[in-house]
């Protein structure tokens, strides 16, 4: 079994060095508590003070090869004859190493077995007892941890996975722009190309950090609105506000284009007095993103059977990256449509 101190394994150590003194330390202090008789010491009272201590480090041997070897092997095999040999091997061992004691320096007395389980049985249940106790909080702290593990791991795969279904979505986008301008053999060519290449560097360099500063996520938005207007020319009316005060805010990458990809797909098409809204502010280290397009009930029923991942990628993302942390409202009123997204930068 795996055992993780969490780089505080000296913490660990010590505190278990005290759990013990404290515990080897009873049966003396309860001997000062009620001792009524004015003896004096017998000669081999030095010796069984060294012969307990002696014994309690056997004691607590077997507590962590019962903790550490024993219970893990019968977790494992589930043959509880093998861990009841076991306990009856570890009991076997701490009864020889008591005989040998008492043969080699406690001369004066006899070992006897009998007297060694009377004496020792329940100090046995209760080593057997607490290793069994300690080594289940183990058990439980190793399924939490890895719980936690396996919990971040699908975490990162999951944003992972959602930010690549961006790209390609963005891209499918950007490319028929192009090939729209190709066709049309237009001199916006060359420069809409320079700005691809731009955010192909953007998405290539940038957006494997965790996060990005907030000012890159704009000139990527800004780019992509300006690719846009140069494929529907005078036919969309497009309106960007950016107001990012200068701060060194940071946002995940790729988290706000969604929307405006959004508001270009449905804000766009058979829809009279075409317009799209972008303003984005930051106060506080609050972020206040808000997007509204015109829409037409007709056109935006076929564009919705083809959605993509659309809003719902980046609405599990936002759960997934700010929980509490952010607030999203999707308004669809009088022929607008319009998000509203505010995030904790902080």
């Amino acid at each position: 079994m795996r055992v993780n101190f969490s780089g505080k394994k000296w913490i660990i150590i010590l505190l278990h060095a005290v759990c013990w003194i404290v515990i080897f330390s009873l049966p003396f202090f309860l001997r000062v508590t009620y001792k009524n008789d004015n003896k004096p010491p017998q000669p081999d009272d030095k010796a069984m003070q060294y012969f307990y201590f002696f014994s309690s480090i056997v004691w607590i041997m077997l507590f962590y090869i019962n903790a550490y070897l024993f219970l893990p092997l019968l977790v494992r095999t589930k043959k509880i004859w093998l861990f009841i040999v076991l306990e009856i091997v570890g009991l076997t061992i701490v009864y020889y190493s008591h005989m040998v004691y008492f043969n080699l320096f406690i001369t004066q007395m006899q070992f006897k077995a009998s007297n060694f389980f009377i004496y020792n049985i329940s100090t046995y249940l209760f080593i057997l007892a607490g290793s069994t106790a300690y080594y289940m909080v183990l058990e439980r702290q190793n399924a939490a941890r890895l719980a936690q593990e396996r919990q971040t791991v699908n975490l990162k795969t999951e944003l992972l996975f959602l930010r690549s279904q961006v790209s390609p979505h963005f891209m499918f986008n950007v490319l028929n722009n192009m090939v729209a301008l190709a066709r049309k053999k237009s001199d916006l060519l060359e420069p809409s190309l320079l700005k691809l290449s731009s955010l192909m560097r953007y998405m290539l360099y940038e957006t494997d950090e965790e996060k990005v500063q907030l000012e890159k996520e704009i000139e990527y938005i800004q780019s992509y609105i300006d690719l846009q207007q140069q494929r529907f020319g005078k036919n969309v009316k497009v309106c960007a506000n950016f107001h990012n005060p200068i701060g060194g805010n940071e946002i995940e990458p790729m988290l706000l284009i969604p929307f405006v990809e959004n508001a270009f797909k449905h804000g766009t098409g058979i829809i009279e007095d075409a317009q799209i809204k972008i303003e984005l502010k930051v106060e506080g280290g609050i972020l206040q993103f808000i997007v509204s397009n015109r829409y037409n009930d007709i056109s935006n029923n076929s564009k919705d059977r083809n959605s993509g991942i659309g809003l719902n990628n980046v609405t599990r993302r936002l759960n997934l990256l700010y929980g509490n942390n952010h607030t999203l409202l999707i308004n669809d009123k009088d022929g607008w449509f319009t998000v509203s997204l505010q995030i904790n930068l902080h």
